[in-house]
């Protein structure tokens, strides 16, 4: 009897925890009970299926006229286009610079090239990636680093980090002087067959050092090797020019940049800081990402992560004195992308679906629903009576027939839940802000969330 009844426990238990783990036949009739067929459920069904998402869930009370003013802008002109790449990061620093150079030189028709630094960004990021795999060729091949670093050998896409180290190593020119490629107006194709010749030469490095290849040898080889990458990014986008004559002037790259892009003793890196937005993380404290750098002997990316608030405030003073700002966020959350609109009211999903989506900003970073994934010159903001912002403005690089004539307007609730990084002048940032960033980094490693290029 005894046994009998711990045998009808077992079989108890066992089914309770199977119907707790599987979909049982009881628990898929349950389920299909969720939907019920009713004709407004049927109408619901043939729309959604036959209809994009987006289109179907526009919503209509929040259309009509938009308010397109500002009171603060930084004004420009011509919009760039970065086409089929992933380089929002690097047309948007140079926006930053080119209109400075605008400025110096009085005209309103400028644009530096793209093509230029790109060059030398794909460069250094192969170099980068060789010599990790130099410094990390003790490590197991199936070690955390290296298993990221073979993943992730180079990209397109980049962070302001990229553009302040390229641009005080390199210098600038105008566009017209190393215009873009089809190559680099559409990179996948190209970036990926380069991938594949630099994982080449990383298994080939590790191969030798277990051969017994010295450091230094490994090194002169790894040189060799970039002189293969130096000619295949020829053949894609041409050959940097070392010096070039522009409206009768000649000039290095160099020579350039400092003449119409920064002022004397400005420095890129030093005399400008990332702010970040990122709830899951303790704010007031910097971070550091290992190896999320273009450079090898350059800045990996480092910010201060601050309550959005007080990002508001300095990227607002920033504004004030006309002084645009480098600016990255999810861009593709509740955007209109005809009407170049992002607001969090655009678009009702819940009514559709009939459920709500209900995660906070520290939520949606946690489980990788929300991130950093494009970059955009931030140039106005809108301000109420008690001088607060109410919505703002970016120059975006998807060409002039995008959004607003090239623009995107942001709600200041979109700008809240969905904004990540800003690059600001020190000038702008309180004694406060200051003092923290003398703080030593908090060291994040390569696979950190936060290291996501903008593109």
């Amino acid at each position: 009897m005894k046994k009998a009844i711990l045998c009808s426990l077992a079989v108890a238990f066992y089914l309770q925890i199977n119907a707790q783990t599987s979909i049982t036949p009881e628990v898929l009739k349950q389920l299909e009970g969720s939907y019920t067929g009713t004709p407004t459920e049927k109408a619901l069904r043939n729309v959604i299926s036959n209809v994009g998402l987006q289109k179907i869930a526009t919503n209509q009370e929040n259309a009509g006229a938009k308010d397109l003013k500002f009171n603060i802008e930084v004004k420009n002109t011509g919009i760039t286009d970065q086409k089929s790449s992933g380089r929002c990061w690097l047309f948007t620093g140079l926006n930053v610079l080119r209109g400075r150079a605008m400025r110096k030189l009085g005209t309103q028709n400028f644009v530096l090239s793209q093509g230029y630094l790109f060059f030398y960004d794909q460069l250094e990021k192969s170099n980068l990636f060789l010599q990790a795999i130099i410094d990390t060729r003790k490590q197991p091949i199936d070690a955390e680093i290296v298993r990221w670093l073979f993943m992730h050998p180079l990209s397109d896409g980049g962070t302001y980090t990229g553009v302040a180290d390229l641009a005080m190593k390199y210098g600038v020119v105008p566009a017209d002087v190393m215009p873009e490629t089809y190559v680099s107006n559409s990179t996948s194709e190209f970036c990926g067959h380069l991938k594949r010749k630099l994982r080449e030469f990383g298994i080939t490095l590790r191969e030798k050092s277990e051969a017994g290849m010295s450091e230094k040898q490994l090194e002169a080889l790894k040189v060799e090797q970039l002189g293969t990458v130096y000619r295949m990014l020829v053949m894609a986008y041409g050959v940097p020019p070392t010096q070039f004559t522009w409206k009768e002037k000649t000039y290095t790259p160099q020579d350039f940049f400092k003449t119409y892009c920064i002022d004397d003793g400005e420095d890129l890196n030093k005399d400008y800081v990332m702010l970040m937005n990122d709830p899951s993380r303790p704010y007031n404290k910097v971070y550091e990402i290992d190896y999320d750098r273009h450079v090898y002997d350059g800045h990996n990316w480092l910010y201060l992560n601050l309550p959005i608030e007080e990002l508001e405030s300095i990227a607002i003073a920033s504004l004030k004195d006309s002084c645009q700002m480098y600016f990255s966020c999810d861009v593709g959350k509740f955007l209109d992308r005809n009407e170049g609109i992002a607001d969090l009211n655009n678009f009702d999903y819940d009514s559709l679906f009939g459920t709500t989506f209900g995660m906070n900003k520290k939520q949606r970073i946690e489980t990788f629903d929300s991130g950093s994934t494009h970059a955009m010159t931030l140039m106005a903001v809108d301000l109420d009576n008690e001088e607060k912002a109410k919505k703002w403005k970016v120059e975006n690089s998807w060409g002039s027939g995008s959004g607003q004539n090239g623009y995107i307007i942001m709600t200041d609730e979109w700008f809240r839940e969905y904004m990540f990084r800003v690059v600001v002048n020190r000038r702008y940032c309180p004694d406060a802000v200051l003092d923290m960033l003398k703080q030593k980094p908090v060291r994040l490693p390569a696979w950190d969330p936060m290291f996501q290029n903008e593109e």
